[in-house]
């Protein structure tokens, strides 16, 4: 596979473990931990294997393991010890370093070997929530710095929405809680659905009836939901999208399709918040994040 990602420069470890470019090179020079080839031009270049070398590194040096006492270390010694941290207490780091190495390398059996590991230790929930979360985050940060392709978030993205699927899949039980319907929807254009589908799983853990429109959904589309005499709860996730100079339009438009209806609306992300010191006619409430909306639900 061509986008397989094989070699990394100095800049991309940085940005994947962590550890500035810096301290990987003192820790060539003074250790010789890591041994990088070299272009024509002198410029340095790092394999998978030293990638992953250095994950290990920083989960044990992170750990209290002096830099030190680690280069003593072989490399299968090091990765045994990384295993065996990540067995007592460090479960997070080391499942987030894996999922690194899978996205790069589009491996789907390391990302479910991983995840099958992690479900011995806790529940979906607190993966999501402690590992998923700041794994996304992350890679949040690696896209802004170039390190990544879209294929490889896009891989990474459908494992973990699959994940989700499943658990959704498993609640089998009948809705409970009637005082709302909740239609969740992503406005046009915009395509980043992991968060807006775990809040569909917890709604449904709850009792709630959901309904799940997925992505880039055009406002006109909401019509039979808008029309409707039950008391509906619109959610959506913004993003990207709609873009800045969009936003004020898109709630305006909103709000004046719910005032004098049963209807409310929340709106989660970075988008919404642009507009939440604005006052509308209808009950529209901003949170920031899928997290800080659970919180109050």
């Amino acid at each position: 596979m061509n986008n397989i990602k094989t070699i990394f420069t100095i800049k991309d470890l940085e940005n994947i473990s962590g550890i500035k470019a810096h301290t990987i090179r003192i820790w060539e020079k003074r250790y010789n931990l890591l041994a990088p080839n070299r272009t024509d031009t002198n410029i340095r270049y790092y394999s998978s294997e030293s990638l992953m070398k250095l994950l290990n590194v920083a989960l044990l040096n992170k750990h209290g393991s002096k830099i030190s006492k680690i280069a003593q270390m072989s490399d299968e010694q090091i990765i045994l010890k990384a295993r065996e941290l990540s067995f007592e207490f460090a479960v997070n780091d080391e499942a987030i370093n894996a999922f690194k190495i899978a996205m790069f390398q589009f491996d789907k059996m390391l990302f479910n070997n991983t995840y099958n590991k992690l479900l011995h230790k806790k529940t979906f929930r607190e993966i999501f929530k402690e590992v998923f979360v700041p794994f996304l985050n992350h890679i949040g940060l690696l896209w802004q710095t170039n390190t990544l392709m879209p294929a490889h978030e896009h891989f990474i993205s459908n494992l973990i929405i699959q994940k989700i699927q499943l658990n959704i899949e498993k609640l089998e039980y009948a809705a409970s809680n009637t005082d709302y319907k909740y239609v969740l929807f992503l406005p046009e254009g915009e395509i980043h659905e992991i968060g807006l589908m775990y809040l569909n799983y917890e709604l449904v853990l709850r009792g709630c009836q959901t309904i799940y429109l997925g992505q880039s959904l055009p406002l006109n589309n909401l019509n039979y939901f808008f029309d409707s005499e039950l008391k509906v709860c619109f959610i959506t996730s913004m993003t990207v999208k709609p873009y800045e100079d969009k936003v004020m339009d898109y709630f305006y438009e909103i709000d004046s399709v719910l005032k004098n209806t049963n209807h409310k609306m929340i709106a989660i992300g970075n988008r919404a918040r642009e507009v939440e010191n604005l006052d509308f006619d209808s009950e529209i409430t901003i949170y920031p994040s899928v997290l800080d909306l659970l919180e109050n639900l």
